[in-house]
């Protein structure tokens, strides 16, 4: 297995001076600063869908390239990069602004994108350019290939409907899959839609419990192989999920300066 140091790539001022470039004149570090209540603010004033609002929202860019600056998803990274090797085609499902796959693709992985065509995307795309990287851009409305060794989604799943018709696009794309899964907390933004975390487990148990970890306190991080196993095997993932359970790793979101 994988040895690579994902937090050596690391660096919360890139991705701050990154934003600042790119917006220009028109960037506001209190937006930065202000993350969560950006996004809140732009959420409140506006007309349209759900889904509407993920294609058309530009306060994804100051929430997250705040939250890619906490450095809180780097655990999940870590584990992706300990269960495949540098050089494996991997694929970041509900990229945003790109951030983790920015991060596998300097550290030698052969990183794919996909979300939909919204201000997001485009950043990335002047991401991938300033720092002289080449990758595949998909759109979530048009095709995105199959044939991955892994496809992860981290901090995604609480945003979609139907999380388990989520799974099953990744299930069908990778070999490996790597999610994580928020509990519910009070106070949570109204695009976080509750996940049903025991049917989930189940359904990784079922197929190929990779590992299961909880981080943060909330976050279970779940790695699996889409397919069937044997009966010793189900034992074994659900004594995974158990353990995780009972040995829940506290932690806290950090905020931004």
């Amino acid at each position: 297995m994988s040895r690579i140091d994902i937090q050596t790539g690391f660096d919360a001022d890139r991705e701050q001076a990154e934003l600042a470039a790119y917006l220009g004149e028109s960037y506001r570090h209190e937006l930065l600063q202000q993350y969560e209540l950006t996004l809140q603010r732009e959420l409140d004033g506006f007309e349209g869908t759900e889904a509407d609002f993920y294609r058309r929202s530009c306060g994804y860019l100051y929430n997250l390239t705040a939250f890619a600056m906490t450095g809180t998803k780097l655990p999940y990274l870590a584990e992706l990069t300990r269960l495949v090797e540098p050089g494996a085609r991997i694929l970041d499902y509900g990229c945003g602004i790109g951030s983790d796959g920015l991060l596998l693709l300097e550290a030698g992985y052969r990183v794919e994108f996909a979300d939909f065509a919204n201000p997001s995307l485009a950043y990335l795309r002047w991401r991938l350019e300033r720092r002289g990287l080449d990758a595949p851009i998909h759109d979530l409305d048009l095709d995105v290939p199959a044939g991955f060794d892994a496809a992860f989604a981290f901090d995604v799943i609480e945003h979609v409907e139907d999380p388990l018709a989520f799974l099953a696009e990744l299930e069908a794309r990778a070999g490996l899959i790597v999610v994580n899964l928020l509990e519910p907390e009070p106070g949570e933004t109204a695009l976080h839609h509750e996940l049903p975390i025991g049917r989930i487990g189940a359904r990784a148990a079922a197929m190929g419990l990779a590992s299961y970890t909880i981080l943060h306190g909330r976050s279970h991080l779940v790695a699996y192989s889409p397919g069937s196993q044997g009966p010793v095997a189900r034992l074994r993932s659900k004594a995974l999920i158990a353990a995780a359970r009972a040995g829940r790793r506290p932690g806290r979101w950090r905020g931004v300066r």
